[in-house]
């Protein structure tokens, strides 16, 4: 099989897998809900309600497509539809498993394997804001317009804190590469005392770094306790209170495909990507192929966990109030991940990586 049929492959799989771990999201975080509420959640639409997405999505498409007479209609529709793209495009530097062999040729399962992989992610969450402004005033909304606004001064808040904490993993590797952060967490000493196959985890090393950067992910991806952009209670819906139809549908979307690729980016930086325990071992006794599927496996199982936990705290959290959110993201996390930053680079310096 050529590099580039195979990578074609690579990027339809990732699509659709997208689209289905988005789509089954919606039913999850009903069912989430409804378990933390003592309800049942969806059951009708299929066995327990797992055709619910299928409906939900039918919808969509059949909803009216209404648009404001003062619209900018082209950025109107532009909005949404560069949320999704920017959604979908962000995971082609994710490493997703070790590798697989096919007719005696490895292929990494990686669609784009660049040396600036963590910067591009990051690069990739800044311009999605732009989805979110464009659709807000594009409206010709009050509500949407300040919605939107909410959201780019979030974002901006909150992408510095994650950067400086990304900086701590970035100085322990010497690597922006995914690929390069994935692989140095497969095999290690803890602290250089417990030997460790497939459990070297940047967790055990950077635990302030991770707390950080999953608070910047929650308010990167609008969910709670930092959902103040659409926050129901004072903005309508927000930047989308004038959206309706497939259009609304792409918003939604978007919001679970980036927490989807949220969650993995988690993955990859900080729980060992693709390894898992024994995986030396799977290798040279499985072979390949066997050590492939299950590093895939384990990937998407950690993500899974971390969209469930995302879920968890969107149902136990109340919503800050918007000076809270402000003090939380400059005052806080920026001054605890320099702090970070300096005692990772001291340690650095006094015991090497």
């Amino acid at each position: 099989m050529e590099l580039i049929t195979f990578k074609i492959i690579l990027v339809l799989a990732l699509f659709l897998l997208a689209l289905t771990i988005a789509a089954y999201s919606t039913w999850a975080e009903r069912k989430v809900a409804a378990v933390m509420q003592d309800r049942i959640g969806p059951s009708k639409a299929g066995p327990f309600g797992l055709l619910q997405p299928l409906a939900d999505g039918g919808k969509f498409f059949f909803k009216e497509d209404f648009t404001p007479a003062n619209a900018e209609k082209f950025l109107f529709i532009l909005g949404p539809s560069l949320v999704m793209f920017i959604s979908l495009i962000t995971g082609a530097v994710i490493p997703w498993g070790k590798s697989l062999n096919i007719g005696g040729t490895s292929f990494d399962l990686q669609v784009a394997n660049i040396d600036v992989g963590v910067l591009y992610i990051i690069g990739m969450a800044s311009i999605g804001v732009y989805g979110i402004m464009i659709g807000g005033w594009a409206s010709n909304n009050k509500y949407s317009l300040l919605g939107a606004i909410r959201a780019s001064s979030q974002m901006i808040s909150y992408e510095l804190a994650m950067g400086l904490a990304l900086l701590s993993i970035i100085m322990m590797n010497g690597s922006l590469d995914l690929k390069v952060i994935t692989e140095s967490q497969a095999t290690g000493k803890l602290w250089g005392l417990f030997s460790l196959d497939g459990m070297n985890w940047n967790i055990f090393y950077q635990p302030l770094a991770f707390l950080i950067f999953i608070i910047a992910a929650l308010a990167e991806t609008n969910r709670h306790p930092f959902d103040l952009p659409e926050c129901e209670s004072e903005l309508v819906t927000g930047y989308s209170t004038e959206y309706s139809s497939m259009k609304l549908g792409l918003y939604m979307f978007g919001e679970y495909v980036n927490m989807f690729i949220s969650n993995a980016f988690m993955v990859a930086l900080f729980f060992g990507g693709y390894n898992y325990p024994g995986i030396e071992w799977v290798t040279q006794n499985w072979g390949e192929n066997a050590a492939g599927i299950l590093s895939i496996v384990a990937f998407l199982t950690k993500t899974i966990i971390g969209i469930l936990i995302f879920m968890w705290i969107r149902w136990t959290l109340p919503r800050f109030r918007y000076d809270q959110l402000m003090h939380l993201g400059w005052k806080t996390l920026i001054p605890l991940a320099l702090v970070n930053l300096m005692i990772t680079g001291a340690l650095i310096l006094a015991f090497g990586n």
